[in-house]
């Protein structure tokens, strides 16, 4: 395993048993990488947590590594790699005031895979269990690979052991990680308790990223209540360095040279956040090049001057260094979610400055990660190559909807197949659709509240092909969509997907719900049993 670190010249105080995070107005550098070597990844994360002077939780994915416990490193592999990840949960949290894991605590008891896989048996779900989730990769939804309804570590159990093998056709690009407890997902995630995975190889595919630097930018919020239904104040961060928003400015630095072209892999890991990122240069909207959405490389024009992405969404673009002595900025819009959502204000997320320009600012100037030079592309076909023209034999219609219990209360969430009754998640529930290895199905997804929500679905992408049943002219692959609010008038706004399920090694009961994740806490989420 190849280990490639990076030091910061300042960080902030190390808080609990989780290491210290970079300091503001400091220069951004990318996550420990830790690289695959031989065909497999081996390595070790110990999941704890402590709380910050401010009074913000930090729940931390600790490794171990030479040069002392670093958090949450990026996770690269081949595609066909092996993972090899034991998880040691050693969280202490106190018990939650959470409105929706109070309101929604399972009792998850299975039967066990055998007697002494205890961690695969459910169990109580409390504040301190945990599990892990490997977002948007096509692997099989079972214990010890990629499964959240059954697999339940407690603190009390022994190191567990992750062993998943990237699929040879899995396309090149920015996955993730993150625990997937339900009911606490919320308050796991709003700590920190994320990584990027990167797939190589987009090079072969995308050859113009061939030999450019290359930034992990991964986006982050952290509320004081991230449990509460109404979660109250915020911070977002950058590769965890808190940005300082007004009247104290203290801006992460992105450094990039007068004109140099930059790949840059933007992970929206926030609970709630939906992000519209530009980039602005004295004030005007800069053209972006996008390559890549969640992972899967695109088609059709790929120059844009904003690139919306939603909670867990992904987007991997090039970027030009600004013009010396320019006023440079990565910024994200603001992004209006309905009557009922939460605010996405508009927000500078980080100044853009070259390296002399660092330099005279005494800020510390990171080795530079560059993509690989290009190969011939892969013999083996790219998953989801043939699903736009796929003929789907099952056409579905699902909703989003919410319940407010009361004139002030809590809300029920639902996402409910047309036809059936809304309920609340359990795992008691039956599953809410039942489909087979091979099939090819449209699902229309209806949004009938007055906020916007995240559709995701494990195991698989899916191809956007329709918005509000206008077809798109370039379909979109994605694991992660946003459904447009509902302003009252009819039609209910939707988005038109077609799901592939040919693949024998995702056979089995997964889950698909909104990303927004205290709506997922809240109910919003259903499994599906494809059967072999």
């Amino acid at each position: 395993m190849q280990v490639v670190a990076f030091a910061l010249a300042t960080a902030v105080a190390q808080v609990g048993n989780c290491p210290s995070r970079p300091a503001s107005g400091s220069t951004v550098v990318n996550p420990l990488d830790l690289y695959s070597s031989g065909g497999t990844l081996t390595l070790g994360l110990a999941l704890n947590n402590g709380v910050d002077s401010s009074g913000y939780t930090h729940i931390c994915f600790n490794y171990a590594s030479p040069s002392g416990t670093i958090e949450a490193p990026t996770l690269r592999l081949n595609p066909g790699d092996n993972l090899n990840l034991t998880l040691t949960n050693q969280l202490s949290l106190p018990a939650s005031p959470s409105a929706a894991a109070a309101k929604h605590e399972m009792k998850m008891i299975k039967m066990a895979a055998t007697p002494l896989d205890t961690s695969c048996n459910g169990g109580t779900i409390t504040q301190n269990s945990t599990n892990l989730h490997f977002h948007g990769l096509n692997i099989p939804p079972v214990c010890h690979q990629d499964d959240v309804i059954d697999t339940l570590i407690q603190p009390t159990d022994p190191p567990f052991q992750y062993q998943i093998q990237i699929p040879s056709d899995e396309p090149p690009g920015l996955y993730w990680y993150h625990t997937h407890p339900h009911g606490f997902t919320t308050d796991q995630v709003n700590g920190g308790a994320s990584g990027a995975l990167i797939v190589s190889g987009i090079e072969n595919v995308k050859p113009q990223v061939a030999g450019l630097t290359e930034q992990v930018l991964i986006l982050r919020q952290q509320f004081l209540n991230p449990g509460s239904w109404l979660p109250g104040n915020y911070q977002l961060t950058l590769n965890f360095q808190t940005i300082v928003m007004p009247p104290n400015f203290n801006l992460p630095v992105i450094i990039a040279d007068p004109g140099e072209k930059q790949f840059w892999r933007v992970l929206n890991s926030s609970t709630q956040g939906f992000f519209d990122l530009q980039l602005l240069y004295n004030g005007v909207a800069q053209s972006m090049e996008l390559i890549s959405v969640d992972a899967v490389p695109v088609s059709g024009d790929p120059y844009v001057t904003d690139i919306a992405i939603p909670p867990a969404g992904r987007a991997e673009f090039v970027i030009t260094g600004p013009p010396a002595g320019a006023n440079a900025i990565f910024s994200k819009l603001e992004f209006f979610t309905g009557q009922a959502g939460n605010p996405n204000p508009g927000q500078t997320l980080a100044n853009i400055m070259s390296s002399s320009d660092a330099a005279k600012r005494h800020l510390a100037i990171p080795l530079r990660h560059r993509i690989p030079a290009a190969k011939a592309p892969p013999a083996v076909k790219q998953r989801f190559s043939s699903l736009a023209t796929a003929q789907a034999v099952t056409n579905r219609t699902l909703y989003f909807s919410e319940a407010t219990e009361g004139s002030n209360g809590p809300t029920n969430y639902f996402i409910t197949v047309e036809g059936q009754q809304p309920l609340v998640f359990s795992p008691s529930n039956p599953p809410a659709i039942v489909t087979n290895v091979g099939a090819i199905e449209q699902w229309t997804i209806e949004n009938r509240s007055s906020e916007e929500h995240a559709f995701h679905i494990h195991q698989i992408h899916f191809l956007v092909t329709a918005i509000n049943g206008v077809p798109l002219a370039t379909p979109v692959m994605q694991d992660t969509v946003l459904i447009p609010y509902w302003n009252g008038t009819l039609p209910y706004p939707s988005v038109t997907v077609q799901m592939d399920f040919s693949d024998p090694e995702i056979a089995g009961t997964f889950v698909y719900h909104c990303h927004v994740l205290d709506h997922e806490d809240g109910g919003m989420m259903a499994e599906i049993q494809v059967n072999p």
